[in-house]
């Protein structure tokens, strides 16, 4: 689906979600960094989406150009629809204090909601939960969705209250891991916004990709 959205108006969309709407949703934290912080990071993405939207059309900025990269191995059953999951996705985000759109953000990054996805990296289901991880989380199935979420959300959820409520930091660690985010120092959304480009470019492409996913759940 292509959208053609005025630069401005998406990044005030991106800031509103994650500045006003999703942080008090996350858990008990409350994030210290201003809003004069926040969008320099914002402008960060901003012009990352734009360079990126350039180059398949002369429009305005297309919200397909941010679609999530198909690395999954898909079972033919999976219907690829989020509708199966929402009861689970709002049970996850009550049990553990965070937005059901950012979960289902999440979600629809990593695999599209296609409950049997297999990554490259072996991660598995709909939240793409590597082994190690979703045994800490006590999940025993990873493509049971019921598990999966439950164990992807608790694992968000742990994340958000480890940097202070920061979605974009929250995000960066679940997609690097909280020891490579911790390494190089970020613990909040002004040092992520100053480190930024030295996290793996699938992170960043990664949490550009949910802050576009964002829009679709949660405005």
């Amino acid at each position: 689906m292509n959208v053609t959205t005025d630069p401005r108006i998406l990044k005030q969309l991106l800031l509103s979600q994650w500045t006003q709407n999703v942080n008090p949703l996350a858990v008990t934290a409350t994030s210290g960094t201003t809003s004069t912080e926040a969008s320099g990071l914002f402008d960060m993405l901003l012009g990352q989406m734009m360079e990126a939207s350039s180059q398949s059309t002369s429009q305005g900025l297309s919200l397909s150009a941010l679609a999530p990269l198909n690395t999954s191995l898909l079972s033919p059953d999976a219907d690829g629809s989020s509708a199966a999951f929402d009861e689970l996705i709002n049970a996850a985000g009550l049990k553990y204090g965070v937005a059901p759109s950012l979960i289902k953000s999440v979600i629809q990054t990593e695999s599209s909601f296609h409950p049997n996805a297999v990554s490259s990296a072996g991660a598995k289901g709909l939240m793409q939960l590597m082994d190690d991880t979703a045994r800490g989380l006590g999940v025993t199935n990873s493509f049971d969705p019921a598990q999966n979420i439950d164990g992807g959300t608790r694992f968000l959820s742990y994340l958000l209250r480890k940097y202070d409520g920061s979605v974009p930091v929250a995000l960066a660690a679940y997609n690097a891991g909280p020891g490579r985010v911790d390494r190089l120092g970020i613990a909040g959304e002004q040092d992520l916004a100053a480190k930024y480009e030295q996290l793996p470019q699938e992170t960043q492409n990664y949490v550009r990709k949910v802050a576009s996913a964002m829009i679709q759940w949660g405005v």
